[in-house]
């Protein structure tokens, strides 16, 4: 089922974007692991270079878990549809340390008079153990199984304390340079078995990679790029 939903949202896209102009190219190209690892690099490098991330930076400080998907790609001619790979690391709060990486698709559907084509860069804020839970399973729906809130920008109080800052993910986006907050719901992150297998050498399930501390030498990129990016919380 899980391989039937991947392909499907595949050939909408691919049906979609054959009426629309071209996207570049390297976004449309399959990516390996470390291809995923090093996008999502880049993608906190940017977002750590926007001036209004310090409410971000804050979550990203005190969260459970990211989730960061470097290239979604989203077409809609009458019909729509998104899909993007990504990786997802677990944090633990209390001494710092990062456990995995595990790599999930991100995928949907919608309907509605709609025409265009983009490639959006995603990243999901994980606040705490309800927020995690999913991605420990094979798959689940934002907003459906999962609540998500569009992540707050610019300068907040009480981030991490204030009651207004409880939900258990926040999502954020940066295309073309234009870093936001972005509604997800109704998009569905399903485990990319395969690209695990890859990385890692041998089957492994999304809780044991999530449960595995993160040493191996090709995630550090990232995690140097995301304590750049905490460093300007406030």
């Amino acid at each position: 089922m899980k391989g039937f939903f991947r392909v499907a949202c595949l050939l909408l896209l691919v049906t979609l974007l054959a009426g629309l102009p071209a996207l570049p190219a390297q976004v449309a190209e399959a990516k390996t692991p470390q291809g995923i690892l090093d996008s999502a690099a880049e993608v906190f490098r940017e977002m750590a270079n926007q001036g209004d991330v310090s409410t971000m930076a804050a979550l990203v400080r005190d969260a459970e878990g990211l989730a960061i998907f470097p290239s979604v790609i989203k077409a809609a001619l009458i019909f729509g549809g998104r899909y993007g790979e990504g990786v997802v690391l677990r944090r633990d709060r209390n001494n710092g340390g990062w456990f995995g990486p595990s790599f999930y698709s991100i995928g949907g559907a919608s309907w509605g008079l709609q025409v265009g084509g983009q490639s959006t860069a995603l990243v999901l804020v994980i606040m705490n153990e309800k927020g995690m839970k999913g991605f420990r399973g094979d798959k689940f729906t934002l907003g459906g199984d999962l609540a998500v809130a569009v992540g707050p920008v610019g300068r907040q109080t009480g981030v991490g304390t204030d009651e207004k800052f409880r939900a258990s993910i926040y999502s954020y986006s940066l295309n073309r340079g234009i870093f936001a907050g972005v509604s997800l719901e109704g998009a569905v992150i399903s485990t990319l078995e395969e690209k695990n297998k890859e990385f890692w050498g041998r089957a492994m399930t999304s809780q044991e990679t999530l449960n595995t501390k993160t040493t191996d030498h090709r995630v550090q990129s990232l995690i140097y790029e995301i304590n750049q990016l905490i460093a300007k919380a406030e």
